[in-house]
């Protein structure tokens, strides 16, 4: 090669060194451009990283089938078995199953029978996940402890935090939930410590936070997803500031951090659950955009965290195509179409889908807050067709399943509460709920606390406090109006002004009373239906009994003798 030549793959090496990938992909591409010039098989692997990392996956995956090849010609096996596992990993996430079965079989012809290397580390973590998705949790035990021996020898900080990673999501899954933490904070703190490469702090964070959320461990995310975020945040080097100097300019974050999309979908969940909605929404909306081609079920949870602030916020047509774009992307959207159905009065489609979601869903171990979010969607689909049998077992698996987990307790005490209010059993039912209300509060998540708010004021007023009811539903409706969710704040001023009335004018009935008050300020026959938790018909009938009584023949009529006798 000529001295240039030299000059800019030895350039391109060192800005690989210092993770700035997108100046090593344009050296490297440049000097691959000319026939002439042949890259070594390490110099292939570094332009498939720079390529992944730059956002070019295709490139990448040509670039190391040329290193695995070159590999192969020179008699590296371990070379040739790394690049094989990246193959099939590649392949995986761009959807061909198949090329990432036979590359993942070419690495263990490479790397099986050879003595120990830290390249083997990679197929135990994939034995591991393996037996994880079949159920053996022995074999997957067994798989994550030998990684961790070949990571130990290796001395990589790399590959032993992804093996304590890949060993907490094993004791997870056996219920070992105090174990299966202690390590999982033990792999974080390599990562929030900036010891690791921009690749295992990338997947760090992206495990960790679902594995996080799926335990219900609401702490821990909220946590793990800022610093996240800040990794993500420009400027970014792929290392901490003092990791190594940094001598030539780096191209914007934005072209060298593909983790950017995928973090910041965790980072909607978290915001949702926080009552940031209008943040939460566009987030979503960003993390679409910047989610790379191979993590398309990041945009899919996006999407779909998306659909739940606007079902709350009676946006009930834009919800609708936000659950549906989740369900193309392959995600099943489920508990939120089930409440978007019930809110739309589809009270019986509410029940079917969330049926059929917990009858298909696995081993719910695998996902406990996926499986507590379809109970307590069971539990409320339930109570709304009058199915208290039905809510009662939904929210005794929920019982069970929550432990002493703070998230899972706060929501198997709203179910409970909310059942034990339907049986007419106010002490237990104000009992339980008043326990939620601590658990939503010390949480800080704003909007199921208010829901438990209004249970409350149900249960109050059942026992004759209506002061009190009075204070959790004004608490409720404060709430409701800040994050802007109007059917539950249009509910909570009804039944507010209600309490209040013992002579209504008109001979009108207090549901009468509910039912003029939500027309006055603009519901929809669906908005009063989900507000009430009743059905359009009935909806329909209350109003044709509200005509005849008032004398008057049309809503606005209604409506300005509700405001003309102080019923709005």
């Amino acid at each position: 090669m000529s001295a240039p030549t030299i000059d800019r793959i030895t350039r391109a090496r060192d800005a690989a060194a210092r993770e700035s990938w997108a100046e090593a992909y344009g050296l490297l591409r440049a000097d691959d451009a000319h026939p002439s010039r042949a890259l070594t098989a390490d110099d292939l692997t570094i332009l498939a990283d720079a390529a992944w990392w730059s956002g070019h996956v295709d490139e990448s995956v040509t670039a190391r089938l040329r290193a695995h090849a070159a590999y192969v010609a020179g008699g590296d096996h371990r070379g040739a078995g790394l690049a094989s596992w990246w193959l099939s990993y590649e392949y995986e996430g761009l959807g061909r199953p198949a090329a990432a079965s036979g590359w993942l079989h070419r690495a263990h012809h490479h790397l099986d029978g050879r003595p120990p290397c830290p390249e083997q580390c990679f197929l135990a973590w994939t034995d591991a996940e393996e037996a994880t998705a079949r159920g053996d949790r022995a074999a997957a035990l067994a798989a994550t402890r030998r990684m961790t021996r070949l990571a130990v020898r290796s001395g990589s900080p790399d590959l032993l935090a992804l093996s304590r990673q890949a060993e907490a999501r094993v004791l997870l899954a056996e219920g070992r939930r105090t174990e299966a933490l202690a390590l999982l904070d033990d792999a974080m703190c390599a990562v929030t410590a900036g010891e690791l490469s921009g690749m295992f702090t990338g997947w760090l964070y992206c495990l960790a936070l679902t594995q996080c959320m799926e335990a219900a461990d609401f702490g821990r995310a909220v946590e793990w997803t800022n610093a996240a975020m800040e990794w993500c945040a420009p400027p970014w080097t792929g290392r901490p500031a003092d990791a190594a100097p940094v001598t030539a300019p780096v191209t914007a974050p934005s072209d060298e951090n593909p983790f950017r999309g995928v973090c910041r979908a965790h980072r909607v969940d978290v915001l949702d659950l926080l009552g940031a909605w209008a943040l939460a929404e566009a987030e979503a909306r960003q993390a679409c955009r910047e989610v790379p081609v191979d993590c398309l079920e990041s945009a899919a949870a996006a999407y779909y965290a998306a659909g739940d602030v606007q079902r709350r916020q009676g946006r009930l047509e834009e919800a609708a195509a936000s659950y549906a774009h989740a369900h193309e992307l392959g995600r099943i959207p489920q508990p939120g179409l089930a409440l978007l159905r019930l809110a739309q009065g589809r009270a019986e489609a509410a029940v079917a889908g969330v049926d059929l979601a917990l009858a298909c869903q696995g081993d719910p171990r695998h996902d406990v807050l996926g499986r507590a979010r379809l109970l307590a969607a069971r539990t409320e689909v339930a109570l709304a067709v009058r199915d208290v049998p039905g809510a009662a077992g939904a929210a005794g698996e929920l019982e069970v399943l929550a432990g002493d987990v703070p998230l899972l307790r706060a929501m198997a005490d709203t179910a409970r509460g909310a059942v034990a209010l339907a049986e007419a059993r106010p002490e237990p039912a104000l009992r339980l709920l008043r326990r939620a209300l601590g658990g939503w509060l010390e949480l800080r998540v704003p909007y199921e606390a208010a829901q438990v708010r209004m249970l409350l004021a149900a249960a109050e007023r059942t026992v004759g406090d209506e002061e009190a009811a009075r204070l959790e539903l004004a608490a409720a409706r404060a709430v409701f109006d800040r994050l802007g969710a109007v059917p539950d704040a249009r509910r909570a001023a009804a039944l507010l002004t209600g309490g209040t009335r013992r002579r209504l004018p008109g001979g009108l009935t207090a549901r009468e009373a509910e039912v003029l008050r939500l027309v006055a300020s603009g519901g929809t026959n669906k908005d009063i239906a989900h507000a009430l938790v009743i059905s359009e018909h009935t909806v329909a009938r209350h109003l044709n009994n509200i005509f005849a009584k008032l004398g008057v023949g049309s809503r606005s009529a209604a409506t300005a003798y509700a405001c003309a006798h102080d019923l709005t």
